[in-house]
């Protein structure tokens, strides 16, 4: 079973225990005798009254997590080592989401100002907030995780701040510096304020707090005896922002019985980031080394990046017949990448207020040299595009999306992007074209709806003929927050379509398992093809328990997938889907790297390599995430 054997067990424990443990407590607060005032004064610990809503006894959630709460405050050592587990303190920013709130003018007032001070304050991972200074680490695992972990240093704050000390405040800057910070990989969240006691008419004084998320990071797989996945990374090395990731496989069932995926990235100021990596897996190797810089804000003007990579992998010429296993012949390749963008600030019409779109024009040139080919086709090429786009993006504050009570910033806006390129080869040249539009909108009552569709083909030149053509569609969906007492969910809707015509011998055919297609799915055959349409339908019940510092969710999910494998056939509707429905519990810790842990159980009708169709398996990551509106670099629209 794909579990992490040692964390995953001891999860499937304590939830036996939780059920064991609810059913004492609940015994044990029948027998006890109901003081007429609370003791407690404490209004964080005070019980509160149990109202007569229908809903909640229905659910009779009071009474539960009332007799837990009982339990955890004995004596006795079982009542002690319970308290350790179980946190129920009550979270005020936790309670019902928060209303989205746009964030591009909330700091307008202090536009143009000069910056008289920076005071920035870095909190530990646990037992600290940014809501509450009075707030402390209160047990021994606290402060054991915290005498571990190092502090992000002062110096990372200040390289992702859009302003400097001296230096006068433009618009959005301070709104922006807080997003910016609570998107970087070590900082779970942050907090800009501006001291308004000390601020007059020219100059201000700005405050920050952030506060860590553990950032070091590991797993352990066990597949079989002989095979498994162990994983290590730190997304804040020695408190500088330096990422590495590294993940080794082993006892692969394929001819290649290994794999190793590794990362180092460096952040520098400006927002400039290094980076050097490695991939060796089954028919793939590459290694590359690269610098970018992206438009990270509304306001930055410039963007670019540089990067070489080496590549060897091995490619299928010719599908073979039903049943029979792939061909694969060796390639090797080297790729040097260019690419520079400007943003061009528009003209406003709101007196005092900035536009907030952007035209935005990049050049890129892509080089590409083969040191070994199978096959004519693979022909050394040169490639140059140009991107001419609009972009508007906004920002709306918003809880319960992906995390668990953190602010998390929800974008939305508009995109429209024309490519236009050209390749040069020994054989044929051939022009490139690519259309893009996206937008997306926000909501409190009625949820988040995000649609976005990208058309690109070579087209030859000497006759005009289509090549490599793709049309790829998406749409993500997810309601408002609905809640009852402290239990809050929501339902998430994704559909994603690939549509490939006019491919290539050789380019990498289409999958439909994991992130691509149905989640947990493991095919019992290379199961592969040139479109693909998938839908993904997931309802997600947030509670309130938690214990060893993650939050426990409840996850159901339902998905769909056709794919087109019949050669000829470059639509897959024709064909029968395959689908997967399952439960699960989701754990998510946002104090750690490794912030989300869920085990599910997922079945599959057909094309399982189960023989009962169940999959019992684990996932590090969340199978949902937003797409950004800021204007990335000219490039090929992804057949993957």
């Amino acid at each position: 079973m794909m579990l992490r054997s040692v964390f995953s067990s001891f999860l499937l424990r304590c939830c036996l225990g939780v059920l064991l443990l609810l059913g004492a407590a609940g015994r044990a607060r029948a027998q006890q005798p109901m003081p007429a005032k609370p003791i407690i004064t404490d209004s964080a610990r005070t019980q509160p009254e149990v109202r007569s809503d229908s809903l909640r006894r229905r659910f009779d959630q009071e009474k539960v997590l009332l007799g837990l709460k009982n339990y955890t405050r004995r004596k006795t050592i079982a009542g002690k080592a319970a308290s350790v587990l179980f946190n129920f303190t009550a979270r005020s920013e936790d309670r019902a989401g928060l209303d989205a709130q746009l964030l591009d003018r909330q700091f307008d007032q202090h536009n143009y100002k000069v910056v008289r001070s920076i005071s920035i304050s870095t909190l530990d991972a646990f037992g600290y907030s940014i809501s509450d200074p009075t707030r402390q680490p209160k047990n021994i695992l606290e402060k054991s995780a915290n005498a571990l972990h190092i502090k992000t240093v002062r110096s990372r704050v200040r390289q992702v701040l859009l302003f400097r000390t001296g230096e006068e405040l433009k618009p959005q800057a301070l709104a922006e510096s807080e997003r910016l910070l609570r998107q970087t990989p070590e900082i779970l969240d942050a907090r800009v304020f501006v001291n308004e006691a000390t601020t007059n008419q020219d100059s201000v004084d700005v405050q920050i707090i952030t506060k860590d998320l553990f950032s070091i990071g590991g797993s352990i797989q066990l597949r079989d005896v002989g095979a498994g996945v162990v994983a290590l990374r730190d997304v804040n090395f020695l408190g500088q922002g330096h990422q590495f990731r590294n993940r080794f496989e082993y006892g692969r069932n394929e001819s290649q019985s290994w794999s190793y995926d590794g990362s180092y990235l460096v952040p520098f100021r400006n927002f400039v980031n290094a980076q050097a990596s490695y991939r060796n897996t089954y028919q793939y190797q590459e290694t590359g080394v690269g610098v970018s810089r992206g438009f990270y804000s509304v306001n930055t003007k410039y963007a670019g990046a540089a990067s070489f990579n080496m590549v060897e992998q091995g490619v299928t010429l010719v599908a073979p017949p039903p049943g029979e296993p792939y061909v694969f012949v060796p390639l090797r390749y080297n790729v040097q990448d260019m690419w520079m963008g400007r943003a061009l600030r528009l003209r406003s019409y709101d007196l005092g207020y900035e536009n907030p779109g952007r035209v935005i024009v990049a050049a890129r040139a892509i080089n590409t040299n083969y040191t070994l080919r199978p096959d004519p086709g693979f022909r050394d090429n040169m490639l140059m595009l140009g991107t001419v786009g609009y972009s508007v993006r906004r920002y709306y504050k918003d809880k319960y999306l992906f995390g668990f009570g953190r602010t998390e910033d929800i974008p939305t806006g508009t995109l429209l992007s024309l490519t236009g390129g050209y390749e040069r080869n020994a054989l044929d040249n051939r022009r490139y074209y690519a259309l893009r539009a996206s937008t997306a909108g926000y909501n409190v009552r009625s949820g988040y709806l995000y649609l976005s569709g990208e058309f690109a083909s070579y087209v030859r030149s000497r006759d005009n003929d289509w090549q490599q053509g793709l049309l790829h569609t998406e749409l993500l969906y997810f309601t408002r927050l609905y809640h009852t007492g402290n239990w809050q969910w929501r339902h998430f809707f994704w559909n994603r379509s690939v549509i490939g015509f006019n491919r290539h011998p050789g380019d990498q055919l289409l999958t439909i398992d994991g992130e691509r297609g149905l989640r947990g799915f493991q095919p019992e055959t290379n199961l592969r093809g040139t479109s693909r349409f998938v839908i993904n339908y997931e309802a997600t019940v947030y509670t309130p328990v938690s214990f060893l510092g993650f939050r426990m969710a409840a996850v159901g999910f339902l998905d769909a997938a056709w794919l087109a494998t019949k050669p000829g056939y470059e639509l897959p509707f024709r064909q029968t889907p395959y689908s997967g429905l399952g439960l699960g519990l989701r754990f998510r810790n946002e104090y750690t790297a490794i912030r989300t842990v869920q085990i599910l159980l997922g079945f599959y009708p057909r094309g399982q390599n189960s023989p009962n169709g169940v999959r019992i398996f684990e996932s590090s990551r969340p199978y949902y995430d937003f797409s950004d509106f800021s204007f990335g670099q000219p490039g090929l629209v992804r057949y993957e």
